[in-house]
């Protein structure tokens, strides 16, 4: 039976896939340190391929460069074995709300929301340290081989959450920060949906350079604004030369924003369909099997029982979704086999026009609004700098962000982009999500949120939400489509449930294998085994999760059918318990290796759901 591999995904064989699909010919097989076979692009007849438009050797090119790019690359794609823990007794509603708070590193939330979320986040938000000298950035540790990462970070990190205070005094002033974003937005990227947007709140000190890290990253003509926010009314903060300094930016890039100029020549109603104009769009997946085992599965027009197979790269949407799809006759199915099946993409799904918003943005809008945000719920000022709730509201209505769609922000700080998803919903009844991340840096002893007892920006994070949504409720003149989700799911990064024998199983001692009973660390709940679960598969983790016991067994059924999981380690799952769960008929259905009677019942598993539930992809841990 198929192991879930319970690591973040490897980007770096996902991209040499992608290579392949393009030219077969330049990729081929190469051994890796551990002398296992791999895929590796041959550069060489890649450089062969793009003759006409390669940069080869010395020879002058345009580009931004800096000591630290390539291992911020690196930094990108290693995979890690790293998990999401839930906190239920931190979180707000955690059984019925739809919006996430993440504890910990920035930069392994995005690894390990890459399956769940790839593609579907509609807005970013972010406001990083500003590279002033007086701030401090993340210091990442990750210039080894994948390998050598991915097993050193099974371990504990003594260190804990690493921060270096990026002074000029180091020597690598620009290339500390550079590194640091460029491997976050590299993976933030790949979450936002074809028509997301993603905003970057900094002033002048890094906005030549974040400006083309962003042109690398998203593309030059992804560029929507370089918005100026007049944050100050005052003219007394002058700058090192003199100028009154007021303003800061707001750095945009995505397609959502650009209503003005959409090109909608594509787009026609042959069929006369009541739904209007469509084009027909790609449905064809961007991830390998090993990266989104979910996305692939063989694709059959119910109608003539055409089998259209997988396409190597997999769908662009899961099962659930294809078959809602399908149920409202929104796919163009071929005639052919060997075709490819696509989708009616309809002018309606591109979301209300805007005809252009000035490069000023916000009116009356200023820092000290956000620092009055702040006293209003916590009655002191325990937060610094914060932005203000409006200014966000502001970019969320310019994103056009819809009901269930998701806002992320993965430099939470004081949660403002939070508070303000939850007040819009409130005054539109447009239920949006929100996604936030902060990492649980330490407060000063000095400073008033410490004074205020909290120990981290996390804690405090976290409560600025409790109290907004308290607050929203209490005060604003609630829409009536407003489903009143002001709760969140709590969870925090730690090291994989996982004990080091499931990831190398040859390495270890065979003297030593009795002292394995399972391959689980002891410490770990089945709450947590699901979350991570639910990661590894690419399922929502705001989903609705029920218990229910069958033959004296917990399982957890997530969103109905979408996920059976029952992590009993008893030994006693025999295949009467099969039997009886294969009749739930889910779409996913996971046993722990430690739980079954025996060899037999193990092996007899997947022949049981072939037999009672043939669509079931059934995996173990």
């Amino acid at each position: 039976m198929e192991k879930l591999k319970m690591h973040s995904p490897d980007l770096t064989q996902g991209n040499v896939a992608r290579i392949r699909e393009l030219f077969p010919n330049c990729v081929t097989e190469a051994k890796g340190e551990d002398g296992a076979l791999k895929l590796a692009v041959d550069f060489d007849q890649l450089r062969q391929e793009l003759a006409e438009s390669i940069v080869e050797g010395p020879q002058e090119r345009y580009n931004l460069n800096w000591p630290g790019k390539r291992e911020a690359m690196l930094t990108a794609n290693a995979p890690i074995a790293k998990t999401l823990r839930p906190c239920q007794h931190e979180s707000v509603d955690f059984d019925n709300t739809k919006n996430l708070f993440i504890e910990g590193d920035n930069l392994d939330a995005l690894k390990l929301l890459q399956e769940t979320y790839l593609g579907k986040v509609k807005m970013i938000y972010i406001d990083p340290p500003y590279n002033t000298g007086n701030d401090f950035i993340y210091e990442d540790d990750f210039a080894e081989e994948t390998e050598g990462y991915l097993q050193r970070s099974n371990q504990k990190d003594d260190e804990g959450n690493k921060l270096v205070a990026n002074t000029a005094s180091n020597g690598r002033f620009h290339s500390d920060w550079c590194s640091m974003m460029y491997s976050r937005l590299r993976l933030a990227r790949n979450l936002l949906s074809e028509n997301g947007a993603i905003f970057i709140s900094l002033d002048d000190g890094e906005l030549a350079n974040l400006r083309k890290i962003c042109d690398e990253i998203f593309g030059e003509d992804k560029l929507i604004a370089t918005f100026i926010w007049k944050s100050r009314q005052n003219k007394d903060n002058r700058s090192k030369n003199g100028a009154s300094v007021d303003h800061e930016y707001v750095l945009a890039y995505g397609k959502s924003i650009r209503g003005s100029d959409r090109d909608l020549t594509a787009y026609s109603n042959p069929d006369g369909d009541s739904r209007g104009d469509w084009t027909s769009a790609n449905m064809v997946g961007l991830a390998t099997a090993d990266r989104r085992p979910n996305l692939h599965y063989d694709l059959i027009d119910p109608a003539t029982g055409i089998n259209y197979g997988r396409p190597p790269m997999g769908w662009r949407y899961d099962r659930n979704t294809m078959a809602k799809l399908i149920a409202e006759n929104q796919i163009l199915w071929p005639a052919a086999s060997d075709g490819r099946p696509r989708k009616k993409a309809f002018v309606q799904e591109l979301g209300s026009e805007q005809t252009g918003y000035s490069s000023i943005i916000g009116k009356d809008i200023y820092t000290r609004n956000g620092t009055s945000d702040i006293e209003a719920l916590f009655g002191s000022r325990v937060m610094d700098f914060p932005k203000p709730v409006s200014l966000l509201e502001e970019l969320i209505k310019q994103a056009n962000v819809e009901s269930d769609e998701i806002v992320l922000d993965f430099f939470s700080g004081s949660a403002t982009t939070a508070h303000a998803v939850l007040k819009l919903n409130a005054a539109d009844g447009k239920n949006r999500r929100f996604l936030m991340v902060q990492l649980p840096q330490h407060c000063d002893d000095t400073s008033e949120a410490s004074k205020a007892g909290y120990g981290t920006i996390a804690d405090m994070s976290k409560e600025r939400i409790r109290r907004a949504g308290q607050s929203v409720i209490d005060t604003v003149r609630a829409h009536e489509n407003w489903n009143k989700d002001v709760g969140f799911r709590a969870f925090k990064i730690d090291t994989s449930n996982m004990a080091d024998v499931y990831y190398a199983p040859d390495s270890m001692d065979k003297a030593k294998f009795d002292l394995f009973v399972d391959n689980i660390k002891v410490d770990r709940t089945p709450a947590d085994l699901l979350f991570q679960v639910m990661l590894d598969w690419g399922v929502d983790l705001a989903l609705p999760i029920n218990n229910q016991s069958i033959q004296g067994k917990e399982v957890y059924f997530v969103d109905g059918n979408v996920l059976a999981a029952c992590f009993d380690a008893s030994g006693s799952i025999d295949e009467d318990f099969v039997k009886e769960l294969a009749k739930q008929q889910p779409l996913r259905v996971v046993f722990r290796d430690a739980g079954y009677k025996d060899s037999s019942v193990k092996i007899n598993v997947e022949q049981i759901f072939k037999l009672l539930s043939p669509s079931t992809e059934v995996k173990c841990i």
